[in-house]
Formats: C-alpha cells, sequence, structure tokens
C-alpha cells in the first residue's frame, strides 16, 4: 500500500489545475505568458548571485556541454534544484523535462546564452525562500528589494506559444507544490485576499476574479482527487479527508516551540488555519468530509483541544460549538481551562479576534443552557446543565480572581466581565435567556463563599463601601444590573436574602453599588426597609429585622446625596409613636431585645446612636429602654468611646467620623448658629452643661474658647460666650486665660493657621477629579455616578467629620472681609472649581446644558454633603467675585456660572448663609448670598457682574429645557436675573424701550428661530454685548419680568443705585442723570405697584426716594457698609428728590387742597419711619437719632417752604403750622443735639419755611404774629431754639422778609425776640435794668441763657431778677433753672461734648478754687428760690405736689409717663423740651444738685411745701434707675455714692418734716412704693409721720 496523499500536495495541484483548467477551456496567451515570466524570473532570482564575475555569452551545444552546465549549476544552486528536479536532472529525466516543455533540448534560457555564476551558499531553510522576496545585502550588490509584479513588469519576453501550456502546467505544479508561503505568493501574484478568519466566515458568496475558477469547482476538483487516492488505499473519502485535515492542523498548530502551543496563534498560523478551513469547507459542501469524523480524529490526538480552533471551526460552519458542547463528554475541564486561559492572553493584535471568540463562547454556553423549550429532551437537559456548570465554574474563578488581586484588577477578569453584556451575549441567545442567566449569575454571585456571618458583617461593613469596594466587583454587579430596573434588582435581593445563604460583602457591595449608579434606587430601598420592618414585626423575624439595618447603614455609608444619615433613618422608623414597636409591649421588648443581641458586635457609631436618638418607649416601659441604655454605655465605655465624648448635633453614624475635637468643633459651629438665630442659648447646650459635663467642660468649652483674633464689634461667636459667662457656665478661670490669649493673639496678629496634613489625600484627590473629566466624554452616567462617590470618600478624608443635616436648616457662616481659610482648603477648593470649569468646557463642546447628564448637579450635592467644604466653597467663590473679578477669564467665568446656578438648584431646601459682618437682613440661601458678592458700583465691576449674569442665566435657560416646566425657574437666579433688569438698561439705552413699552422680541422676516444666548456665551464667536442682546430678547427672559421675586422693583433698583461710585461710573454725569430720569418717570412712576412701580402715584415715588436717601445715610454710618471715598450718586437721587418735590408743590399750587399738602406727606411719612422705631432701649434710641439726623439733612435740602401748609378758610389763605409742630415736639425732641435744643441751620430752616408760606397768604404779617404766637404756646423747643440762635437768625429772618414783602420790617412778634435778646444783654452786661418785654418767661429764661452761657459768672443778671418780686420774673427763674439743669446733665452725659465752655467738676462739694459751671449756676439759682415750691414742680414727676397715682412713674421701659397738663400749670412746656433720656435722669440732677448744696440750703429746701413728696419720687425714681441700668457715670463720684447720700438725705428729710405736712391717704401710698424698692424708706415714713396724728382736714385736701 502506498503511503497516503499530502493534503497540502492536493491543494496545491488543485490551485495549479484551476489556473490551468482555465487555460484550457478559454486559452489566453497573456495568462500563458504570465506564468512563463513568473517561472523564468524565479529561476533568475535564484540565479543571481553576490559575486558575479562576468556573464557568458557565448551558446554552446551538445549534451555533454549541457550535462556539464546541469551539474555546475547543480552544485551552484542547489535551492533550484529541490524546486526543479526535473529540469535540472541528467540523462533522461531531464530530457522528459525537455519534452514536457516541448523544447528539443533542455535550456535554462529559451534563446539565450548561460551565465556563469561564482558558487554560493544554499539558504538554511527552504522557507526562507518566497516567490517575489527580494535579495538581502548579504546576497548581492543590489539592496534594494524589488516585488516579484515588478520583476515581472520589467522582463521583455519572447510571447509563449499556445502548444507550451503543458509544459508550463507540469512548471507550475512544481512551483507551487515546493512553495511555502502561498498566501505572500498569491498577494504579489495577485491573488485573492489571505482569508481574515472572520471575514471568510461571512455568508456573503465571494466573488471570483475574472477569468478564474469558482469554490465549486475547485471543490470539486480537490474531491475528486481525494476519491481517486482513497479509492487507491481502499478507505472511505471522509476518513481519509478527516485524517489528512487533522494531519495538516497538527503541522499548523504544533509548528511553532512547544511552550506556545496553549497560547494564541500567530498570523502565519491563523492564516494557513483559514485556507485549510476553506478548503474543508468546500469538501464538505461536496460531501467528502464528515465533521463527527473529523471531531473524533482531531479529539483522538489532542487531549485538550485548542479552542481558537474550535471557534474557527464554529466560525467556518464545520463544526458547532452546540454540537462539541454536546458530544465531547469531557468539554467542561478543558473548556473552562481554555476560557480561563483565552482570557488572560493579550496578543499584540489580537485583541479582538480574542473578544470575538469569548463573546462567540459565552453566546453558546448562554443559548445552550438558558434557552427554554417547551419539551426538552434528556439531552438537551444535561447539555443545558453542562452550560451552566461551565459559566458557573467561569464566574467562580472570576470572583477568586476579584478577592485574590484587590489592585491592580486583573486584565483576565477585566476580559470576562466585559463578556456581561447583553449586545455580545445577545447574539446567540433571547432577551428572556439573557435575563435567566443574569439573574442566575447574580444570585450565585450573592452566594458564592457564604463564610461570612451577620456579626462579621455588623462589623466589617465600613469596609465595603462603594469606594473601597474592587473595581472589578462593582463592574460585575453594573453588567448583571443593566438590564433590570431598580425594583425587579431589589425584589431579586429580597429573594435572595430570605432563601439562600449569602456572602455579605457581595450583597452589601452590590446594594452600595446600586444606589450609586442609580439616583432613584432611595426611594426603592426605603420601600424595602419598610417591608422588611413591617415582616420583621408581624412575624417577629430576626432575619428581616438585621437584613433590613444592614441595608440601611450600607446606604448611609454612602453619604447623604446617596441615602440618608443612618440616625435619620433609625429616627424616622423608631423615634416615633407610629413605628412599628410602638404597637404593643411584644414589639417593644422585640426591638430592645434585638438591638441589645447587637451590643457586643456593634461599631461605636451606631451605639451613639442609639443612645443618642433612643427609639420612642411609652413612660411606663421606660425602664426597658434604661436596661438597653445602660448596656449600650457599658459596651462604649469597654472599647474607651466615652458617652460623653458624643457630639452634641453632629452624626455619628457616619463613616469615618471626625476626632473627638472635630466633633466637639462642629458643635460649637451649631451652637453658635442657634443662638445667632434664637437669641437663647440651645436647650442641647444647656442640658450638656448639666448632665454631660465632662463633654461640656472638656470638649465643648475648649473649641468654643479657642483663642483668636476678636472683632471690634461682637459678633454671634462672641455674644454667645457673654450669654454662657452671665449664666456661669464658663470657669472663670478659663474665661480668663481665653481673654487674655485673644489678647496676645491680637498683639502678634498671627493670621490664618496654616493646616498641617498628608498631601497624600490631595493627590489623590486631584487624580480623580481628573479622571472625572475623561469620564465625562468617555464614560456612561453609571461611571460618572461611581467616580463622584470616590470623590466623595476622598473628601471626607481630607475634611474628616460629615454632620448629618439637622431638624433646622444648617448655617454656614461667610466673612466677607479678608479670606481666613486654612491653606488645605483653599487647595482643594481651588483645584474644585477648575475642574468644574474644565468639565463644563468639555462637556459643553460636545452637547449643550440641556442635552447633558446631570453630572453637574451630582458634583455640586457630593460637595454639599460636608459643611466645612462648603464653607470654603462659599468664602472663595465670595472673594472671586467680590474682590478679584479682573483675574478671571472667560472660562472662569463661564464655569463659576454655571456652578452658582447648580449650587442655587441643589442648596433651595439647603444650608443657610449668614454674612459676617450681617451686611443682609438675616440668614439667606447660598444664590442670594453669591447675588450679594457681585457689586456694580465702578465700571469695572458693572461689566465683570453683566457677563457673569448673562452666562449664568444662559446656562440656566439652557438646562431648563430639559426639565417639567414648573421646574425651570429653579434654574434662573433671582439675584443675578435682577442684576442684569439693573445694568442692561444702564448701559444699552436701546433696551430701555422694550421694558417702558413691553413689546416682544422682532420676528425674524425669514421665518428662522434665532439661536439661543447660551450659544453666544459658549462658542465666545460673538462679543458678550451680542450675547446680553440675544438672552434681552428671549422670551423666558422677558416672561419672567411678570413673576413677582423675579420683578426689581423701585426700592431695590434705588439701593443698587446708590451704590455706584460717581467717580467711576460707567456714565458720565449727563448719561446718568438722563438715565434716572428716565427711571423714575418713565419707568418705574406709571408701572403697576404690585409689579414694583408706583402706580402713577407721585406720593410713592416720593416716599421711595426720601427711604433710598435716608437709607443709604444711615448706611454710611456703619463701617461696614461704608462706600469708597469717591462718593455715591446720593446728590443725584437727590436731585431727582428736588425735581420731584417741587413739580408736586407746583401741582399741588394749581389744583387747590384736593390732594394733600407736600407738608403733610414728608412729615407724616418720616413720621411713620421714625415711629417704627419707638425706643425701647438705648440701641434703639441711638437709631432714631441716627435715622433723625439723615433726615434732617434731606429736610434742609428740600425747599422750606414745603414744610408748612398754607390751607384756605372763608376764601383766605392762612398758615397751618399743626404738621410741623407736631413734628419738632414728637420726634425732633428725642433728637436734638445738644439736648432741649434745635441746631441752628434746622431752626433757621423751620422760620424761613413760616415766612415763604407767609408770603403766599393774603395779610403776611398777620399770618407770621399768629403763627409765633402759636409756636410759643405749642412748640417750647423751636421758641428756646429761635431765642437761642436769634443773633444768628435775625440778619437771615430780616433779609428774607425784606424780599418777600418789599422791605418791610420783621413782624412784631419776631422783633419781640429782638427786643428779648437786647434784654437779656443788658442784664448780663450789667447795665441799669429796663423793663422786661412783653414776651412770655420761657422765652425770657432762654434769651437770658444764652447770653449767660459763654460768661464766667451771671451774678450781676441774677441779683438784678432777685430784686424783682413778680411772678414773672420768678418764672424766669425757674425756666432758667430748668435749662442749667439741662446743661447739667449734658455734662454728665457727654463730658467731652460739653456745650459749655467752663470745665465743670462733678462733686458733691463745691471745690474750692473750680471755675464756675452750670452745676454753679444752678446752685445759685436755687438759692434764689429755695423758698419758694416752684423749683419742686421741674423735678416732680408729674408736675402735680398734691397729687399720686398709684402706677408707678416709670413705664416698662424707665422711662417717665409723659406729664399730663395743666398739673405743671405754667411749666407745662418744660416737658415739651426735654428729651426722654432727661426726663428718666431728672430724679439724678435733683440729688446731685441738692447734695452739692450747704447743709443750712439743703435743710431750707426741706421745709418748702411738697419737698417731701418730690424727694421721696424722685428717690423712687433714682432706683430705679439703677434697677434699669440707665445711671451716668460722673468722673470723681461713684454712682452707689449718690444713690447712699440721697438714701441718708432722704431719710434726715423725713426725719424733719412735721407729721402734719401729709396726708394719710398718700402717706400709704408712698410707703406702698417704696417698700418693694427699699424698706427701711418705707419703714421710716411709717414711723415718723404717724397717721392718727394726722388732721382730717388734711386728709380731705
Amino acid at each position: 500500500m502506498s503511503p497516503p496523499v499530502e493534503f497540502g500536495h492536493l491543494l496545491k495541484y488543485r490551485l495549479a489545475e484551476q489556473t490551468l483548467a482555465r487555460l484550457q477551456q478559454r486559452p489566453n496567451r497573456q495568462s500563458v505568458s504570465v506564468i512563463h515570466k513568473m517561472l523564468l524570473c524565479y529561476s533568475e532570482l535564484c540565479l543571481i548571485t553576490k559575486n558575479v564575475a562576468e556573464q557568458q555569452t557565448e551558446e554552446e551545444s551538445g549534451t555533454q556541454k549541457e550535462d556539464d552546465f546541469k551539474r555546475g549549476y547543480r552544485q551552484r544552486c542547489p535551492r533550484l534544484m529541490y524546486l526543479f528536479p526535473d529540469w535540472l536532472s541528467p540523462g533522461p529525466m531531464g530530457e522528459e523535462g525537455a519534452r514536457r516543455r516541448g523544447d528539443s533540448s533542455p535550456r535554462s534560457h529559451r534563446g539565450g546564452g548561460r551565465a556563469h555564476l561564482h558558487p554560493v551558499k544554499a539558504p538554511s531553510s527552504v522557507a526562507q525562500s518566497r516567490v517575489g522576496m527580494s535579495l538581502s545585502a548579504s546576497w548581492g550588490a543590489a539592496s534594494e528589494k524589488r516585488t516579484l509584479s515588478g520583476l515581472l513588469a520589467g522582463r521583455v519576453v519572447k510571447r509563449p506559444k499556445q502548444e507550451d501550456a503543458g509544459g508550463l502546467q507540469q512548471a507550475a505544479v512544481q512551483l507551487l507544490e515546493q512553495q511555502q508561503d502561498l498566501c505572500a505568493l498569491l498577494r504579489e501574484v495577485g491573488g485573492t485576499h489571505p482569508g481574515n478568519v472572520f471575514h471568510t466566515a461571512s455568508s456573503e458568496p465571494k466573488q471570483t476574479a475574472p477569468g478564474g475558477v469558482s469554490p465549486a469547482t475547485s471543490g470539486a476538483l480537490m474531491a475528486r482527487e481525494l476519491r481517486r487516492r482513497a479509492g487507491q488505499l481502499g478507505v472511505p473519502v471522509a476518513a481519509l479527508s478527516a485524517k489528512m485535515m487533522v494531519e495538516r492542523l497538527k503541522e499548523i498548530i504544533v509548528s511553532e516551540e512547544e511552550e506556545h502551543t496553549r497560547g494564541p496563534l500567530t498570523s502565519s498560523q491563523r492564516v494557513q488555519l483559514c485556507v485549510l478551513l476553506e478548503s474543508s469547507r468546500e469538501l464538505l459542501s461536496q460531501g467528502a468530509l464528515c465533521p463527527k469524523l473529523l471531531w473524533q480524529e482531531y479529539r483522538r490526538d489532542q487531549t485538550v483541544p485548542h479552542l481558537e480552533v474550535v471557534c474557527h471551526l464554529h466560525f467556518y460552519h464545520i463544526l458547532s460549538l452546540r454540537y462539541i458542547i454536546e458530544s465531547d463528554e469531557d468539554v467542561r475541564p478543558w473548556l473552562v481551562s481554555r476560557v480561563k486561559d483565552l482570557c488572560g492572553w493579550t496578543p499584540a493584535h489580537g485583541g479582538e479576534n480574542t473578544k470575538k471568540m469569548l463573546s462567540t463562547v459565552a453566546g453558546v454556553l448562554v443559548g445552550s443552557g438558558f434557552e427554554l423549550s417547551p419539551r426538552p429532551a434528556a439531552a438537551d437537559r444535561k447539555a443545558s446543565l453542562l452550560c451552566c456548570s461551565v459559566l458557573d465554574d467561569v464566574l467562580f474563578w472570576l470572583l477568586d480572581t476579584v478577592e485574590r488581586s484587590l489592585t491592580p484588577p486583573c486584565a483576565a477578569a477585566e476580559l470576562w466581565i466585559e463578556m456581561f453584556d447583553a449586545s455580545l451575549c445577545g447574539v446567540s441567545a433571547s432577551g428572556e435567556t439573557l435575563q435567566r442567566f443574569f439573574t442566575h449569575s447574580l444570585t450565585q454571585t450573592l452566594t458564592y463563599k457564604p463564610q461570612l456571618t451577620v456579626s462579621d458583617a455588623i462589623a466589617l461593613q465600613s469596609e465595603w463601601t462603594f469606594a473601597k469596594s474592587s473595581r472589578l466587583l462593582t463592574s460585575l454587579f453594573r453588567k448583571l444590573a443593566v438590564i433590570f430596573s431598580v425594583e425587579q434588582l431589589l425584589r431579586r435581593l429580597q429573594q435572595v436574602l430570605e432563601t439562600h445563604e449569602v456572602n455579605w460583602k457581595h450583597v452589601l457591595c452590590f446594594l452600595s453599588t446600586l444606589l450609586v449608579y442609580n439616583p432613584c434606587a432611595q426611594l426603592s430601598l426605603r420601600g424595602l426597609l419598610s417591608r422588611l420592618l413591617s415582616s420583621a414585626f408581624e412575624g417577629y423575624d430576626l432575619e428581616n429585622m438585621i437584613t433590613a439595618f444592614l441595608l440601611a447603614r450600607q446606604g448611609a455609608l454612602e453619604g447623604p446625596a446617596v441615602f440618608p444619615s443612618y440616625s435619620t433613618w433609625f429616627q424616622m422608623s423608631f423615634g416615633g409613636g407610629s413605628g412599628h414597636h410602638a404597637t404593643s409591649k411584644k414589639s417593644l421588648v422585640f426591638l430592645l431585645k434585638f438591638l441589645s443581641d447587637l451590643v457586643p458586635f456593634e461599631p461605636p457609631q451606631y451605639l451613639k446612636v442609639h443612645v443618642l436618638h433612643s427609639p420612642y418607649v411609652p413612660v411606663k416601659h421606660r425602664s426597658l429602654l434604661m436596661e438597653y441604655v445602660s448596656l449600650a454605655k457599658t459596651r462604649l465605655a469597654d472599647l474607651k468611646e466615652s458617652v460623653e465624648d458624643m457630639g452634641l448635633y453632629k452624626d455619628v453614624s457616619g463613616e469615618g467620623g471626625a476626632s473627638l475635637q472635630g466633633q466637639a468643633v462642629q458643635d460649637v459651629e451649631k451652637a453658635v448658629s442657634l443662638f445667632d438665630s434664637t437669641g437663647r442659648i440651645s436647650a442641647t447646650v444647656m442640658e450638656a452643661s448639666i448632665f454631660r459635663r465632662p463633654y461640656f467642660l472638656g470638649r465643648f468649652l475648649p473649641a468654643l474658647l479657642t483663642p483668636r483674633m476678636l472683632p471690634v464689634k461682637a459678633d454671634a461667636r462672641m455674644s454667645f460666650i457673654e450669654a454662657l459667662g452671665k449664666a456661669d457656665k464658663i470657669p472663670a478661670a478659663q474665661y480668663s486665660s481665653y481673654v487674655e490669649s485673644c489678647q496676645k493673639r491680637r498683639q502678634t496678629d498671627v493670621g490664618a493657621v496654616r493646616l498641617d496634613t498628608n498631601d497624600e489625600p490631595v493627590e489623590v484627590l486631584s487624580i480623580q477629579l481628573q479622571e472625572f473629566t475623561q469620564l465625562l466624554v468617555e464614560g456612561s452616567e453609571g461611571e460618572v455616578s461611581a467616580q463622584l462617590a470616590r470623590i466623595s470618600h476622598t473628601l471626607s478624608v481630607v475634611f474628616p467629620g460629615r454632620p448629618a443635616a439637622p431638624a433646622g436648616r444648617t448655617l454656614v457662616e461667610l466673612h466677607t472681609g479678608p479670606p481666613l481659610c486654612p491653606e488645605l482648603q483653599v487647595t482643594v477648593v481651588n483645584m474644585i472649581l477648575r475642574n468644574f470649569c474644565q468639565c463644563l468646557l468639555n462637556a459643553c463642546g460636545a452637547n449643550p446644558p440641556n442635552k447633558q447628564s446631570a453630572w453637574a448637579s451630582a458634583l455640586v450635592r457630593t460637595l454639599l454633603g460636608n459643611t466645612q467644604l462648603l464653607s470654603g466653597l462659599m468664602q472663595r467663590l465670595w472673594d472671586l467675585f467680590h474682590n478679584q473679578a479682573s483675574s478671571l477669564g472667560a472660562a472662569h467665568q463661564l464655569g463659576l456660572a454655571a456652578l452658582a446656578v447648580h449650587l442655587h438648584v441643589c442648596t433651595s431646601q439647603g444650608p443657610l448663609v449668614q454674612l459676617v459682618p450681617p451686611t443682609l437682613p438675616g440668614p439667606v440661601s447660598v444664590g442670594e448670598a453669591l447675588s450679594a458678592a457681585l457689586v456694580c458700583s465702578t465700571r469695572g465691576d458693572m461689566l465683570f457682574c453683566a457677563r457673569l449674569c448673562v452666562a449664568a442665566l444662559s446656562y440656566g435657560f439652557c438646562r431648563g429645557d430639559s426639565v417639567p416646566q414648573e421646574q425651570r425657574q429653579d434654574y434662573v437666579l433671582s439675584g443675578f436675573y435682577k442684576k442684569l433688569l439693573f445694568l442692561v438698561p444702564r448701559l444699552f439705552p436701546e433696551t430701555r424701550a422694550s421694558l417702558v413699552t413691553a413689546s416682544g422680541p422682532p420676528a425674524d422676516p425669514r421665518g428662522q428661530k434665532a439661536p439661543g444666548p447660551w450659544v453666544g456665551a459658549a462658542d465666545g464667536a460673538g462679543t458678550w454685548r451680542e450675547t446680553a442682546g440675544s438672552l434681552w430678547r428671549h422670551p423666558g427672559f422677558r416672561q419672567l419680568r411678570h413673576t413677582p421675586q423675579y420683578q426689581l422693583p423701585l426700592s431695590e433698583w434705588l439701593d443698587m443705585e446708590l451704590r455706584v461710585q460717581r467717580g467711576e461710573d460707567a456714565l458720565s454725569d449727563p448719561e446718568r442723570q438722563e438715565y434716572q430720569q428716565w427711571a423714575c418717570w418713565e419707568l418705574y412712576l406709571p408701572r403697576p405697584e404690585e409689579q414694583g412701580g408706583c402706580g402713577g402715584d407721585t406720593r410713592i415715588l416720593c416716599s421711595q426716594l426720601l427711604r433710598a436717601v435716608l437709607d443709604q445715610q444711615l448706611s454710611n454710618q456703619r463701617p461696614e457698609l461704608r462706600v469708597s471715598v469717591t462718593g455715591t450718586c446720593l446728590p443725584d437721587i437727590l436731585s431727582r428728590l428736588q425735581e420731584l418735590v417741587y413739580e408736586m408743590g407746583v401741582t399741588d399750587l394749581h389744583h387747590g387742597t384736593s390732594r394733600p399738602d407736600m407738608c403733610d406727606l414728608l412729615l407724616e411719612w418720616v413720621s411713620q419711619r421714625c415711629s417704627s422705631s419707638a425706643p425701647a432701649s438705648v440701641g434703639a434710641e441711638l437709631g432714631l437719632q441716627r435715622a433723625l439726623a439723615a433726615w434732617n439733612r434731606v429736610m434742609l435740602a428740600l425747599p422750606a417752604v414745603l414744610l408748612v401748609k398754607v390751607q384756605s378758610e372763608g376764601g383766605r389763605a392762612t398758615l397751618d403750622l399743626d404738621t410741623l409742630i407736631e413734628h419738632v415736639n414728637q420726634l425732633q425732641r428725642r433728637a436734638c443735639s445738644p439736648v432741649g435744643l434745635l441746631s441752628c441751620h434746622l431752626t433757621s430752616h423751620f422760620l424761613r419755611g413760616a415766612l415763604c408760606a407767609a408770603a403766599r397768604c393774603g395779610r403776611s404779617r398777620e399770618e407770621v404774629n399768629k403763627a409765633w404766637s402759636q409756636i410759643c404756646v405749642s412748640c417750647p423747643l423751636l421758641l428756646v431754639s429761635a431765642a437761642h440762635w436769634w443773633e444768628r437768625l435775625s440778619p437771615v429772618l430780616a433779609s428774607l422778609w425784606r424780599r418777600l414783602c418789599g422791605g418791610e420790617r420783621l413782624p412784631e412778634q419776631l422783633q419781640l425776640l429782638e427786643a428779648c435778646w437786647h434784654w437779656a444783654c443788658r442784664l448780663e452786661e450789667g447795665l441799669p435794668a429796663a423793663p422786661a418785654p412783653a414776651a412770655g418767661a420761657l422765652q425770657l429764661a432762654a434769651s437770658l441763657h444764652r447770653a449767660w452761657r459763654g460768661n464766667v459768672c451771671g451774678e450781676q443778671g441774677l441779683g438784678a431778677l432777685r430784686q424783682e418780686r413778680s411772678a414773672l420774673h420768678r418764672q424766669v427763674l425757674v425756666f432758667l433753672l430748668f435749662l442749667c439743669v439741662e446743661d447739667h446733665l449734658s455734662s454728665l452725659l457727654y463730658p467731652q461734648g460739653s456745650l459749655c465752655l467752663v470745665s465743670e467738676h462733678v462733686a458733691l462739694r463745691p471745690q474750692e478754687g473750680s471755675p464756675r459751671g452750670a452745676a454753679d449756676l444752678c446752685s445759685d439759682l436755687l438759692l434764689a428760690l429755695v423758698d419758694c415750691a416752684d423749683w419742686l414742680l421741674l423735678f416732680h414727676p408729674n408736675g402735680n405736689s398734691q397729687h399720686l397715682r398709684l402706677r408707678s412713674p416709670f413705664d416698662t421701659n424707665g422711662r417717665l409717663f409723659p406729664p399730663q397738663t395743666p398739673e405743671r400749670g405754667v411749666y407745662q412746656p418744660i416737658a415739651m423740651v426735654m428729651s426722654d433720656e432727661f426726663t428718666r435722669l431728672m430724679p439724678w440732677a435733683f440729688y446731685s444738685l441738692l447734695l452739692r448744696q450747704s447743709a443750712e440750703l439743703q435743710s431750707r429746701a426741706a421745709r418748702s411745701p411738697g419737698f417731701l413728696l418730690t424727694a421721696v419720687l424722685c428717690y423712687v425714681g433714682l432706683l430705679q434707675l439703677f434697677l434699669v441700668g440707665r445711671v451716668p457715670q460722673p468722673g470723681q463720684v461713684e454712682p452707689f455714692g449718690i444713690l447712699s447720700l440721697a438714701k441718708q438725705f432722704l431719710l434726715s428729710a423725713i426725719a424733719q418734716t412735721a407729721p402734719s405736712g401729709m396726708s394719710s391717704i398718700r402717706l400709704r401710698e408712698l410707703e406702698s412704693q417704696c417698700s418693694d424698692l427699699d424698706p427701711e424708706v418705707a419703714a421710716a415714713l411709717s414711723v415718723h409721720l404717724d397717721p392718727p396724728s394726722l388732721s382730717p382736714e388734711m386728709d380731705f385736701l
């Protein structure tokens, strides 16, 4: 039996036969010529050598010479002999070869000579010879490579004859048979493309080359040859073909070294394998190959099949994987091992092929293992179980690999995880099959190696968060969960937990992955927890109970952005009476027993939650709870986690809790914020100071009393410390040490403290942020969420301690001064801001905001989870917006604008911001705080603010398109919107018309929709002005103008305008005037009130202008609100007010009295403004005084005539001073400086107004006299002021009156002021006394007081008055005493600002040599009036020495009740001259003056009628002054010393008073008042004034 036919030879013969068959069927001279050229060129390549000496041109003949030539050629070119043995062999063989070629004599070249070649070294391997290979540099002189086609193209040969076809055929067969690299030959000659493993598997039929042979023909030829050879051998064709194919496979696979047999095929092996399989497929189509026999033959010689060969058999449809799996009993071990090997292969260029093979294997296994058939046969069930087992083995290998290699991830495991893809597996399996497979895999993963117990899970749970888990494991969970909904996954999780023993690590990691990648999973998990608790309490099932607790804690470990904190969940579940545990005692016992069983395994943070936020327990069962609390505290003590170290407000259940000191710092911040908002120390702090003293004294107070540089004005922290000190909660030594340390800190001014921290977490955060930036473009939403979870974890490491959301909204302090943030915080915040800007640019470069994912909101929510980071972020944004606007580029502005939008959206119900110092009324939202950082005072500030607001609103409108209609306004910051409403009309006059007319945007004549404002803001193609114009015309922008919260009312516009600095304004003075007039008259005056306008009412506009001007002047008095020295627009707004007031005055003049007078409008407005600030404290009184001072400055800028009303009575115009007089008595009296005296400018303004208004009346002189008479009676303050300033007023008023009345002299009443002034001067100068003018006593006293004020001694005038005994002169002296007492009190209250020109020393007794002052003048006047009872009326609380009210003379604020007329009689005007403060101090002045006098004078005074009543009432008032703490602080006398001396004097006066001097009723009233304040004085009144001795007549009186 001859040896079997070589299959490779058959293949080569097949190719040759195809070519020759074509030549026989369709002779083609060109084809024959090509083959002829190929043979000759190949021969020539083998003959060319490096050392060619010469060429033989002489043609030799004869057989002997030819044989010699061939023999020598065989010696020189053995390779050619190997290729063409019959052609170069001598003798008959050569002749036969020549005959086959149709040539009479064998020659190397037809018609040519032979070459003389030097011997060359033969190639070491036949495989090194290639058709078309170029000569190496060592083979010849020519080193340039030339292909076969190039050689063929350059060779000119004789056209062969048609009869040469036979010889060519034999030569071609020999050539192809010996050629090793067949594909290279075919590629160079121009044959078919070398088969790609996946390209050839295409189902499309190949197109043969023009003139070629079809695959069916070639397959038929090869099958015929196989049948011929099988017949010769006597074997079946199928067996022969299988044998030949397996041998060829072995040659291909084993051709490489043995150690590489288990690796992937090389490129050459893969090409040979493809050609082999292509031929096999053709044989299969001809029925010459049996796949089953092929596999049996292959498995007989291969212990472990090569998976790549198996896959290629599947690709070429020779043997399907399903058949191999079903037929091979040992498929499970070798298939699993081969899949593992294939996953581990990392070929340089075969990665796609590997993935294709793996996906094919996985798809077949999934389809065979999980496809359901109606009636599966036993074999199908067996195959299904086999496939499932194979997949499970690979999955278990994967899980073991994940467990062993946490970092770095295993590439093999990652490759198999990629196979869990619906798009890859779905090629061979249906959707339902995939769901069954993924469900099975998820179950297997959750239940793999359930070695961890529940106690292990409780203890190790914090290490199984998403950020700490293996990325391979989380990636596997993502792949398995991608085709299911959250509800389906949680339902499956619950089923697994109820029916299997689980691997708790995998279960909890799966839950974390689900929560991180699916934001909507939080609600579903809450529902699952509720169902678990319900089931647990219904059946008292511990498994459901522990499951609920573990799942809730796992969710809480992922942070508040993913799931509520554990303390929040625990309180919501068990903190109220509606919880499951509160239904019965049994349920309560079940819960407490469960918690008690957990105590030995619980981490301390959860025990602290259970103790701090204990479950709701009825009072009758409190003992059960206390048992658990005691057990938990004991366990905490064992763990050295004292319960006293627990924070007051912090959530202790968070992962990676803060240190003890960090807890205390957070407690201090929360306690200070609560104190600042409520004004009271929180109950939590008070309870801690009593029940948790170790923590309060050892942690809380040291954190609170951290030395710092104290602010000039007490902030909330200082006030809180003072309140704790007053409550005796701070030890004195600790407080003293704190004060000293703060003083040293101020002296050294060390500034901010640098934090010493490890830079490694910051570097990790930087890398994570960079990866986050890349994921936005390349990754999925789930990957972005996962990266955010890792960033959140790193931030919790950098800033440890993540407080939970307390019951109220968190308060974040924002210091508007120089930044005091630590360097670490600044570094991290800058890193985050840069990353956010870069992310926004990258994201917007791909898609507009409305088509982006929610990455920005998710990132901001992650940042908001850390209060410390949020504080630093807000501080940095404030500093950038407020102080460093010029350093921000366009990209920064765009990114920060978008960040501000998302901060506003995410913090709508989040933390509040408290500015320090408080420039805004109370805490505000984050968006309002950022809006407050944008100032519009200078041109540069305006341009930056406009650009930033345009960017923010453009982003907000575009982003809002992706959310429902009702949520779109959340993306538009009202503060930024209002800034644009202020800036755009100010900077662009062309936009003003649209605000007034409310016209819509102009329509595009071409009917095209204009691009949105975001396009211009993002691409930067146009200027920001064009973008602002586009935004201004945006329909959404225009629509918001009708929304109340987005409207810019007149009051806010005025506030913004008044902050503009005139010297650095973007507008010139004329432009600013034009703009303000447009805004006032065209924009806001006609606008309805509900839209922030005036509704056409000029009175509303006037009141708004007044309010703005007053507020601006008041704000300039506060250092933190004081504007630049360049000045504000206050003069411009005052000009607008003057224009308005003048127009209103002229309009009212022409329209009669149908409308309210300007006087009423102005004075009633200021009255209402100041009445809201009724003095209830010293601070309120000072505020009122500042408000009135600001009003007076405004009033002096208005025409004086507007302050006096002119009314018509019976056709006659008369003056009406009632409103002006009420204004002076009620308001100006309370803010006089000096006290009891209007300023000269104000007095002049009032009098000039009266004169100007009188000039509008018919009898102007008579009206002035009547007005002055009314002033003398009803407005004593104006009377005293006019008399005081008459020396300066006289020329001004005289000149005005002459101008108004044509040169007339002043009216008689004003001339009387002139006469009083001269009379007082004559008395002071000691001239002969003249009769007193016919003026009132107060007017005379005021003139005399002004004349005495600059003199050291007034004895001459006083002596002259003493000589007069008339009642008028006595009243003058009493009023003069009153004015001097005011001076005396002024010197006590304002020693540096006293109006007295003489230095005064306050003492109980006059000192010799001391200069005379107000007190000395008072003593002189008291000496003159001591025998008269009138002077006592000045100090009597109610002005009536014969009547005593039953109630205290002081109100709840310590102020005397207003006097009642006519109790003081002629001295009633003094109550309308003194301020409320001086009225309260009159008891002090009474005793201060009396105690200065001699004993004789005191005795004389005590004998005055009604003295004891006045003395007792003043003593009561003095005691009340001490009680309320409103006692003046004189320089040389202690207050309590005066009180003690006053008491001694009063007791002495009581002893000297006769019992008959007071009725019993009045005496009992005095005793009742004194009994509570001073029982000793009350006893003295009762003892020395015996009631039985009192006369009935006195009682009657």
